[in-house]
């Protein structure tokens, strides 16, 4: 999924005259539930969008980087938030008061275009999301998942700061499947593994897992 943001001239715009904010890695900017009143930007820093049940599992949603928007559905229509907010790392953000975001959208209707893009680039990923989980066997979802989250967030040298009770959370499976798969790909060279970091070794047999329909 490509990362839903805004071009930088409509980030600029509507936070324009905001001052940015630091947060620290593990910081909440909100939790799932919790009343919206803000919208936030990602100037930079990576953020965890995560989705809990009552029992309080865990399901990894999304990661925002720079220029993402984050709350925007809460700071839109006054519900609760549907998600919960962590800061991966350090992050510096601004932010606007669900108030200021209307002012400015009917100030400046371009934005009201791009929050629609940006609403429908999501729901796309979700839709994609759901059906994955509904039709794909967890082979297939894994090896989508590393393939993104490698071009997202891998470092110079191709490590995927994740650990796999996190790629367990992102696919809403057991750490047991995500350990057994991971650690038989690791056996074919397709992946290395290191605690805290996954890389992908051979991308062409994962791209090829990845292309694999369920039966």
């Amino acid at each position: 999924m490509p990362i839903a943001r805004l071009k930088p001239d409509l980030f600029s715009l509507l936070f324009k005259g905001c001052k940015a904010e630091r947060y620290s890695a593990g910081q909440h900017l909100f939790m799932q539930e919790d009343s919206s009143d803000r919208v936030y930007g990602v100037i930079s820093g990576t953020i965890e969008i995560s989705l809990y049940s009552p029992g309080g599992r865990k399901l990894v949603a999304n990661i925002e980087l720079l220029q993402s928007l984050v709350g925007e559905i809460g700071a839109l229509d006054g519900g609760p938030r549907t998600a919960t907010a962590i800061c991966l790392t350090d992050c510096e953000l601004v932010s606007v008061s669900r108030a200021k975001l209307f002012e400015r959208i009917d100030e400046h209707p371009p934005l009201a275009r791009a929050l629609i893009e940006l609403l429908c680039a999501r729901l796309r990923w979700v839709s994609g999301e759901m059906g994955d989980h509904a039709l794909l066997k967890i082979e297939t979802r894994l090896a989508k998942r590393l393939i993104f989250l490698s071009g997202l967030i891998a470092d110079a040298e191709g490590w995927i700061p994740i650990s796999q009770a996190d790629v367990a959370e992102f696919l809403g499976a057991t750490r047991e499947s995500i350990n057994k798969t991971l650690n038989y790909w690791r056996s074919r060279s397709f992946i290395a593994i290191k605690r805290g970091g996954i890389r992908i070794t051979d991308k062409q047999a994962l791209h090829d897992i990845a292309d694999l329909e369920d039966d």
